[in-house]
């Protein structure tokens, strides 16, 4: 083991080095294998330590205790290391089944717990054996060799220069003369996309300036989110906008064409409608209908949804998700579902919002490992996004299902709910495991709808719509259905009425 700057190496407790000559040997255990030796264990914490790879697995949520009982299962376990994601909020342990590329840092958040024997003498705090070469029989060679300034010429030397010159000037030449031509070809393109954009979406390519001139300067925010800040505006045809100023750096031109191209090709009556868009210079601008109603959110804040719109838009939702994943040429995972973009019409129908350029899948692609981060956010993201599984379209569906217990219920699942016990949770699983203690405890689901409908509900439509929404949150993400089998259920439920 070596610390973060690589001036020291030594080998860490119940361990000796190979060969005291040479340090390429590493270290070995001091003791036989557990496999081999019934002998009980203890661990000895070395603190801000970490052995990078060859873990046996990784372990979310796992107590101290949890990881010493797993490692003990395994004779081949050699320690884990236990550390504390400040991000996620949880421990996360890492049983070892070889110790290499081990490093401590003082700055470095894990600890690694050594599995020893009980009877070694090593315990807590033991420093480590430093980790000294034996170099008292070294052999010293002199080589015998003479060298001879040689003369070099001014003619030489004049021709040598020259030579360097002419290829310097060749390189730079040839880079200059490259590059220009894959500007060319982009730019090439990139007009050829913007042609295609327009005649198979009729979207309208802004300029920055006319979309400024539309928002007043971007006087008027009407939202904030991860991706973008979207501002009221009036286009120049009078049409009233929504023109969202997109924050993160995105790719090149063509590759936003590109996406732009598959979203503006998206036409379902619960999806807000693209009109037009703006690549110019670094920046990138969407422009959408504008709804007067707004986000979903605002609207159960202030409790002015009774229980039949409030239905309604929880079917709505299911159809529009349903399209995007089951109906489109190329699947869209929206990955962040919330009620915050879940814009209402002039007639409280819903229209999924902020769906452009999340994440495109190619038809039959089941999953997508090519995340680079965590998307969505806190209180509504499927617990795929922090156990290490694949992403696929059942975000989405545990999303909607977070959205419908907030719909019935009116709890943020950032908000404390309160269980039966009287103990206060925060997270979404503590919504969840609120709604189902009243369910599965009492059957009274009147107990979960919120107050502000006043009991004026249809009772089977809402147990239906309940049932659906928890098996929407499953941990298992096989054991939930897809949207439209939510949607089938929800409809066939209503046409039964």
């Amino acid at each position: 083991m070596h610390d973060s700057n690589g001036r020291k190496c030594s080998c860490i407790p119940g361990h000796k080095m190979r060969n005291h000559i040479d340090w390429s040997y590493g270290c070995e255990p001091e003791f036989n294998s557990f496999c081999t030796k019934n002998e009980s264990s203890k661990f000895v914490k070395l603190f801000n330590t970490e052995f990078y790879g060859y873990a046996y697995g990784i372990y979310s949520n796992y107590s101290y205790q949890d990881c010493v009982n797993l490692c003990l299962q395994f004779c081949n376990c050699k320690g884990f290391q236990y550390s504390y994601f400040v991000n996620l909020g949880i421990f996360k342990c890492y049983p070892k089944m070889l110790l290499v590329n081990g490093y401590h840092r003082p700055g470095f958040s894990g600890n690694v717990y050594l599995r020893l024997p009980k009877t070694h003498p090593s315990s807590f705090g033991n420093s480590t054996e430093e980790f000294k070469l034996d170099c008292s029989n070294k052999v010293t060679i002199h080589l015998a060799r003479t060298y001879t300034e040689g003369q070099v010429t001014v003619a030489v030397q004049v021709m040598v220069w020259f030579a360097c010159g002419v290829g310097g000037i060749e390189i730079i030449s040839v880079l200059f003369i490259w590059r220009l031509l894959i500007r060319t070809r982009k730019n090439s393109d990139t007009h050829q996309l913007q042609v295609q954009l327009l005649a198979a979406t009729r979207l309208r390519r802004f300029s920055f300036c006319e979309l400024k001139k539309a928002t007043n300067g971007y006087a008027e925010e009407i939202g904030r989110g991860a991706g973008g800040i979207v501002y009221k505006g009036v286009l120049s045809d009078s049409r009233v906008a929504a023109i969202k100023l997109l924050t993160e750096a995105y790719q090149g031109e063509s590759e936003f064409l590109a996406e732009v191209n598959t979203i503006g090709t998206l036409n379902h009556m619960n999806l807000i409608e693209m009109w037009g868009y703006c690549s110019e210079g670094k920046h990138r601008i969407l422009v959408y209908e504008y709804l007067e109603h707004k986000s979903l959110k605002e609207n159960l804040s202030r409790n002015v949804l009774d229980w039949k719109k409030r239905f309604e838009i929880a079917v709505g939702i299911a159809k529009g998700l349903a399209y995007l994943r089951e109906e489109c040429l190329e699947w869209v995972l929206h990955c962040d579902v919330k009620p915050q973009n879940i814009l209402l019409g002039s007639n409280y129908q819903p229209k999924v919002a902020d769906f452009g350029l999340s994440k495109l899948l190619k038809r039959g692609e089941l999953s997508s490992l090519s995340f680079s981060k965590i998307r969505g956010t806190r209180g509504y993201m499927a617990l795929e996004w922090v156990t290490n599984q694949s992403i696929t379209s059942k975000v989405d569906v545990y999303n909607y299902g977070i959205v419908v217990l907030e719909i019935l219920t009116g709890k943020s699942p950032t908000s404390c709910v309160r269980s039966r016990s009287g103990t206060e949770e925060t997270e979404q699983r503590g919504l969840v495991k609120w709604v189902k203690e009243i369910v599965d405890g009492t059957s009274e689901v009147e107990k979960v709808v919120d107050p502000s409908m006043k009991g004026e509900y249809d009772l089977e439509k809402l147990e239906n719509l309940l049932r659906v929404a928890l098996k929407c949150v499953e941990e298992d993400k096989d054991a939930r259905p897809s949207m439209s089998q939510v949607v089938k259920s929800l409809l066939h439920y209503e046409n039964c009425q």
